[in-house]
């Protein structure tokens, strides 16, 4: 029998695909079953216009059988089948669709697609087999024949004895070497969960015979194994469903079984689209954040689907980094996919629908924290900083999309509040939104910064995560309102002229503030009488753009490049503490270094920083005592 060579480029072709292509050589299985699904479509499509044909959908199905002993794997159709020309043109011709050009032909659009678009899946059998062999018999053909070939080396086709139509694929699986286990192919564990985890919702049911266990007859606890058949894979798609016909458990026992997480999802979205481009999609709120969520190891993006055949497990090109906690899958009839169907085409239609999804997750989330306050406040606990890391990151090119979802913790409202709650009910006397940055919000609470604002009574927002005033100088303004710190050296309050509360400019205590100044030298940028506290003798507040939050991060950063804020050193002249620096600075220079320094100190530990000497400063206070 005469041996047929492939085309040059084809060889080529095939020596790429059978070492290159393909990142996992179980996707072999996927385009085998794929192939197999687009046969029956055929007879599907054939039997719309040939009356001589009845397609009864029950018939059809599509088998996998693994003899171990042998070493052989046998995918079985009952599809339309091949004629001798047909394993020409599209097995002997590598990267020639035969489901394509039989799709273009058609033009038939009725929710039965061809899965296949191009010719080199059928190929990528030779990453597990030494040897495959295809017999085949077509519709309305007296003969069957058999294609078979090891590789680049050619191929054979022969007339064949076969009953049915359809077509057999029968692979020789490889011999094991050193690193690669090939015996898992003809493994039954193995073949179903690489049925299952690909070609699950394959509209025509795939079989296996498969190893069960039951009662031994009479016996009432000895247990023998059997074979049976069974159909492994579900068919339809939850997503394929209409949404009246699915409950929520539904939807809760499908992110279980696509092992999304061990939580519940907090919230489902169930899309489905039928325009300029079609697809289906199910997201999920997690209810926690997963484990390895601020970690290296984490890899965002949905599941995506070609016509009901997993094509990537995590497409990261669908989300953006701040929604980065979705998870859920997408299934597209017309995604452009490349050879292997593992590498999308960064086309149009992929950008449509991630701008689609983008949108429809930022609404869901608006209605969870318009309609389910308590439940997207527990969102928010788990993924609120996600979203303020999106307002920072790009330079804030996104803060449009986020800046109505954010919440932080109120200092009238005693929870989270949201910015538009804010603002609503912002005084009009009041210009800025005012924020105080800690550690948590009960040391904010004990701030001296806060007293001003809160006498004047002014909300404070409490910022307790770093990445906080990043996010808000990225954001700038919310509704036209500025943000301010309580920090900031100027807060846009008129101090209130009193007799019991009045501040004296600082010109009048000059050469106090100068001298304390001198002996802060490189520690603060200026001592000043401060017109913020009331109760307190002295806090730091700052002029520039980085404050003494921002630096404490920037501090701990690894490539820590010493940013500094510019400390102001504020003294409250309503104090008793004050009369005391007076007296000193009139009396005893020596006494006012050290309040001096007293001072600083207890102004860096109200900041949370770290004092330079600490013996020195328990010194200093030993010298006070006596």
């Amino acid at each position: 029998m005469e041996k047929k060579q492939f085309q040059a480029e084809s060889k080529r072709l095939l020596e790429m695909m059978i070492n290159s292509i393909y990142s996992q050589k179980e996707i072999f299985l996927r385009e085998l079953i794929s192939n197999a699904s687009d046969a029956i479509d055929k007879i599907y499509y054939k039997a719309l216009t040939d009356e001589a044909l009845r397609f009864d959908k029950d018939s059809y199905y599509i088998k996998v059988a693994a003899d171990k002993e042998n070493r052989t794997l046998k995918i079985t159709d009952t599809g339309i089948g091949m004629t001798k020309e047909d394993l020409e043109n599209n097995l002997g011709i590598i990267a020639k669709s035969g489901s394509l050009a039989f799709k273009n032909e058609n033009e038939l659009k009725d929710g039965h697609d061809i899965i296949g678009q191009f010719g080199v899946g059928f190929y990528s059998a030779f990453m597990v087999a030494d040897v495959v062999t295809v017999i085949s018999k077509a519709v309305g053909s007296e003969t069957a024949y058999k294609w078979e070939s090891t590789g680049t080396e050619g191929y054979t086709i022969e007339p064949y004895e076969k009953d049915t139509v359809g077509t057999e694929i029968i692979l020789k699986i490889k011999e094991n070497t050193e690193e690669e286990n090939y015996d898992e192919y003809v493994e039954e564990y193995r073949l179903k969960s690489i049925i299952k985890k690909y070609s699950d919702f394959i509209r025509y049911p795939i079989k296996m015979d498969v190893t069960a266990s039951r009662l031994k007859e009479g016996s009432e606890n000895e247990y023998e194994d059997y074979e049976e058949e069974q159909i492994i894979n579900s068919m339809v798609p939850i997503w394929r469903k209409n949404k009246s016909e699915l409950a929520p458990e539904d939807y809760e026992n499908f992110y279980k079984e696509k092992h999304y997480g061990f939580d519940k999802p907090l919230k489902h979205i169930h899309i489905s689209v039928d325009g300029t481009i079609r697809y289906n999609a199910i997201l999920f709120i997690p209810e926690k954040i997963p484990f390895d969520y601020y970690s290296k190891e984490f890899e965002k993006g949905l599941e995506l689907y070609s016509n009901g055949v997993l094509i990537m497990d995590k497409c990261a090109d669908l989300l953006p980094d701040y929604f980065s906690f979705v998870k859920g899958m997408v299934d597209s009839e017309d995604l452009s996919l490349n050879i292997s169907r593992e590498i999308l085409q960064h086309d149009r239609q992929l950008k449509l629908i991630a701008k689609n999804i983008n949108k429809k997750i930022k609404s869901e989330l608006q209605i969870l924290l318009k309609n389910e306050r308590e439940k997207y406040e527990e969102f928010y606990q788990s993924f609120g900083r996600q979203l303020k890391f999106g307002i920072y990151n790009d330079f804030g090119t996104h803060k449009e999309v986020l800046q109505d979802l954010l919440m932080f913790y109120s200092s009238k409202e005693k929870k989270l509040v949201t910015l538009d709650e804010y603002v609503e009910r912002m005084p009009e006397d009041q210009k800025y939104i005012y924020y105080a940055s800690g550690e948590s919000n009960e040391r904010i609470d004990k701030l001296p910064q806060t007293e001003l604002v809160a006498e004047k009574g002014y909300e404070i927002l409490y910022f307790t995560d770093e990445v906080d005033e990043f996010a808000i100088r990225m954001l700038m303004t919310y509704k036209e309102k500025e943000f301010k710190s309580v920090s900031s050296a100027d807060l846009g309050i008129e101090a209130e002229e009193s007799e019991n509360n009045s501040s004296p400019e600082d010109t009048e205590n000059k050469d106090l503030f100068d001298y304390m100044k001198e002996t802060l030298s490189g520690k603060v940028k200026d001592v000043r009488a401060s017109k913020r506290l009331r109760s307190h003798p002295v806090c730091f507040s700052t002029d520039g753009e980085v404050t003494i939050e921002m630096e404490k991060i920037l501090k701990a950063m690894p490539n820590n490049q010493n940013v500094q804020a510019e400390k102001v050193l504020e003294i409250n002249t309503n104090h008793e503490v004050f009369q005391s620096l007076k007296d000193a600075f009139e009396k005893d220079k020596q006494k006012l270094n050290l309040y001096t320094n007293l001072l600083y100190n207890q102004a860096l530990l109200i900041e949370g920083l770290p004092i330079n000497d600490p013996v020195e400063f328990t010194n200093d206070i030993c010298k006070v005592m006596v």
